[in-house]
């Protein structure tokens, strides 16, 4: 299905299939890497885990310094080609079972908590040892969730149950593998591995939220198995990137089947949103008034938004970087990527309860892991990944920095052993012998959804009385609509020069409380006359900034940067040989508190596959 099922009366506007633009790279310009270092503490110095001795053989000036001082300053000190690539600075989750603490992060009503917020995993006195690819000739084939034959779902049910079944202080349970998502997102763990015992480690907002959840299934799906014994057993995605697959799978509605618990339900669900509704995947908190068919067509052009025009690069793609050192909160710069910040963020509040004290379960990621739909719908996250990167468009990369490839977490696998995995481990999926089934080669309903061309007649002039940028005192606090005119780096550029450089729209110190869920929406050069309003289903929609509370029991403001593609956008808008931009920022919830601190413009240059 297309936007073409959109009235051409109303402010929706029609789609025209359209080739898809070039895509851009980002490359890291700021390169941590240095000398070999020891993490051993100095004997006179106590209780301070941010010393960092230097072996006697580097002969340097300074032979004890704080880490993070010592990874911004040997960039002045050295060029990346001399520095020795062992001096790495990737996330490193310590021995999940002997180092981990009750998870405080997000739970704004820790007193009306419906889940437990000690969420360390069980200890069976193991240690963590190295992963090995399974060995394994079949592939696991995951399947679409809204139309798995009887057998798959007979299958999925039992092995659900099984999971159910075992005592909740088993590596194995459905209690454990819940807590797994609350330990590494609400601050069960610190980065006392990579020498900073007091700043939590976080894997959304930033370059993990791929990897992680992908090492999280992978795992998930074979402890099911395992449970059943089947080692064909598949997991199913939720396919909302097709209309047929946009409602939650019928397998999770009903509570009982056959007089009997169903495995798959959840009780702490928006029931407004079901059976037989449509998932919004731009969801803001308030459900729109629109036909199921506009609805549909509105989250085909989402999905198009997060693959295409907002993922063209790989930080726009996966995420900012993060690595040892940044705290989750303090961090300046990390932005969040395109589906987590679009698609994904939207489902989960979408099927979270509202009506329960911290949005549990799917609202919360302390929570989201005691909904089996949980699974599916990061499956399908999963996916996403893997559409991407098919998709083969210039930009469509996965970082390559030595911080994001050796960036490792650790699990329980299926035979019950603590297995340290890395990032750069599970960007084959051939090697980790599963797929997806597609329903066919055709092409996907999404890529035929990019927002319609935008008609001059029902566009009005620019007006200049809009302040620029350089007008305004930043930060900016978004308690209302924030209209503001940002100087482009270029017109009218050519289609060579548009293969060289995607321009983007960069939304920068983003501070928000966080604690709450928040999201407001960015608009483009929207110059509809009075009385017409611009959707997301419009040209005119860059796409949203949202954000799943992961912050402390108490209010604390967290930073982070969101990055939009304006190639298509400026030809959709008419506006390609216009100097300035005009950007528009619209709060939709949890934003009272929340400031901006810089917008502009930039040309990103297009890195080739």
């Amino acid at each position: 299905m297309s936007s073409s099922l959109l009235p051409l009366t109303s402010s929706f506007t029609t789609n025209n299939t359209r080739s898809i633009s070039q895509q851009t790279f980002k490359t890291r310009t700021n390169q941590t890497q240095g000398f070999r270092v020891s993490c051993n503490n100095a004997p006179n110095d106590h209780n301070d885990n941010k010393k960092l001795i230097l072996p006697e053989s580097q002969k340097l000036i300074v032979p004890n310094v704080d880490r993070r001082n010592l990874l911004v300053g040997l960039g002045g000190l050295y060029t990346a080609a001399n520095l020795p690539a062992a001096f790495a600075t990737p996330i490193t989750a310590p021995d999940i079972t002997s180092i981990c603490k009750d998870a405080s992060a997000g739970i704004r009503n820790p007193d009306g908590a419906i889940r437990t917020r000690k969420c360390c995993p069980p200890s069976l006195g193991k240690t963590v040892k190295p992963f090995v690819f399974p060995k394994e000739k079949t592939v696991r084939m995951r399947w679409p969730a809204h139309n798995g034959t009887k057998e798959q779902l007979e299958k999925y049910r039992a092995a659900i149950q099984a999971m159910r079944d075992l005592p909740d202080d088993h590596p194995h349970s459905f209690v454990s593998q819940a807590k797994i998502h609350c330990a590494y997102c609400n601050g069960g763990y610190t980065q006392v591995a990579s020498g900073f015992p007091e700043i939590d480690i976080q894997i959304h907002n930033s370059w993990l939220f791929f990897p992680f959840h992908r090492w999280y299934l992978y795992f998930y799906e074979r402890i099911l198995g395992k449970l059943i014994n089947d080692p064909t057993f598949a997991l199913p995605f939720w396919k909302w990137d097709e209309p047929a697959g946009m409602p939650i799978p019928e397998m999770f509605v009903p509570e009982t089947i056959n007089g009997k618990p169903n495995s798959l339900y959840d009780v702490y669900r928006n029931a407004n949103h079901i059976k037989e509704r449509i998932v919004d995947l731009d969801f803001d908190g308030k459900d729109k008034d629109i036909s199921d068919e506009v609805q549909k067509a509105c989250n085909l052009s989402t999905v198009y938004r997060d693959l295409v025009r907002n993922g063209a690069d790989t930080i726009s793609f996966f995420g900012g970087e993060y690595v040892a050192g940044d705290s989750p909160v303090g961090n300046s710069d990390p932005s969040v990527g395109s589906v987590e910040s679009g698609s994904h963020t939207a489902v989960h509040r979408w099927v979270g309860d509202s009506n329960q004290p911290n949005s549990e379960d799917m609202g919360n990621f302390y929570s989201a892991g005691y909904d089996p739909a949980f699974y599916i719908h990061h499956s399908n996250v999963d996916r996403m990944w893997k559409l991407w990167k098919d998709l083969r468009l210039p930009g469509h990369v996965e970082p390559t920095d030595p911080d994001w490839l050796n960036a490792s977490y650790v699990f329980y696998d299926e035979n019950e052993e603590l297995v340290r995995v890395y990032n750069k481990d599970c960007v084959d999926l051939g090697k980790l012998k599963y797929n997806y089934i597609e329903n066919s080669r055709e092409v996907f309903p999404w890529r035929k959804s990019r927002p319609g061309k935008r008609s001059k007649s029902s566009q009005v002039e620019s007006t200049g009385d809009v302040k620029t940028v350089d007008q305004i005192k930043f930060p900016v606090r978004l308690n209302k609509i924030l209209k503001v005119r940002v100087k482009r780096p270029a017109v009218n550029r050519s289609e060579e020069d548009k293969e060289k450089a995607n321009e983007v729209l960069l939304i920068k110190g983003i501070k928000y409380d966080s604690g709450n869920f928040v999201k407001f929406d960015v608009f483009v050069n929207d110059k509809l006359k009075d009385g017409e309003v611009t959707t997301p289903c419009d040209p005119e929609y860059a796409g949203g900034f949202a954000q799943i509370p992961h912050s402390d029991m108490k209010s604390m403001f967290m930073t982070s940067s969101a990055r939009f593609g304006l190639n298509e956008l400026l030809e959709d808008t008419n506006t390609e040989g216009e100097e300035y931009a005009t950007v528009t920022l619209v709060p939709r919830t949890g934003c009272e508190e929340l400031t901006v601190g810089q917008i502009k413009i930039e040309l990103v240059p297009i890195r080739r596959i």
